[in-house]
């Protein structure tokens, strides 16, 4: 990711509508596909400023190890609180096989060169024990890629498709993976495909705080594919795409 992001993410993240839309949706898959609240061993494989792993933390009395690439994120988390930060790759994670009961990745994937997205899906499946779960979050889509991708540096979009066989192919059974932000998803891609080529504008954050009136509004579809996905109902196209799976059994 972009490192200039992370001052813009550690900004927003605890009030713009859509992180606390998203977390919601999150919130409502682990509620029916985790376990128990309980002291579970959890792994943030990218972390970003590290406000995620501190809501999980406080909501579900999980232990969450929080790793990121960089040393800017880590620095939030420091401040926050967590004390089970590490820096690290998703890539080549620097723990031993099963060492965690769940893990969660939210939108750290897409930051990977297309090809490249398998080591990180074997890696975060090698961390997690038999039967434990995994909650991913990707962008999805590559018609949605927009400037705001461009400057947060993402690489990649996924399909349904994709993103389910990614998990798979290396001992993943998928129990849930559904399209998400899918109400906005006519006003995202008539401001993706034709307000910014129109107007040409160069790569730009799109985390920023909005009137509190837009911020309701905006929140309002959020909030309500909470509770549509909550139910156990997908979406079949949308601007992200969540998977929950749980590793595979040896034979």
């Amino acid at each position: 990711m972009n490192p200039a992001e992370f001052a813009n993410i550690a900004k927003a993240e605890q009030k713009l509508w859509w992180y606390r839309g998203m977390n919601q949706i999150l919130y409502r898959l682990i509620q029916r596909y985790g376990p128990p609240p309980g002291p579970h061993r959890v792994l943030e494989g990218g972390c970003g400023t590290g406000y995620l792993a501190t809501q999980l933390e406080d909501r579900f009395g999980w232990n969450v190890n929080a790793l990121d690439l960089g040393s800017q994120g880590l620095r939030y988390g420091r401040d926050m609180g967590l004390s089970r930060l590490i820096q690290g790759d998703i890539t080549a994670l620097p723990f031993a096989s099963e060492a965690f009961d769940i893990v969660v990745s939210m939108d750290v994937i897409v930051h990977l060169e297309l090809g490249e997205e398998w080591r990180a899906t074997t890696e975060l499946t090698r961390v997690v024990r038999e039967d434990g779960l995994l909650f991913i979050r990707v962008s999805a889509l590559d018609i949605l890629h927009s400037r705001h991708s461009t400057f947060a540096h993402e690489r990649q979009r996924f399909s349904r498709a994709r993103l389910i066989r990614a998990f798979e192919d290396v001992g993943v059974d998928v129990l849930r993976c559904t399209y998400a932000n899918s109400l906005l998803m006519p006003v995202a891609l008539a401001k993706f495909r034709i307000w910014e080529p129109l107007t040409n504008q160069a790569p730009a954050s799109g985390v920023e705080p909005v009137e509190p009136w837009l911020d309701s509004l905006l929140y309002a579809p959020l909030s309500a594919e909470a509770s549509w996905i909550g139910s156990g109902l997908n979406f079949p196209a949308g601007q992200s795409l969540f998977l929950v799976g749980r590793r595979r059994r040896k034979p």
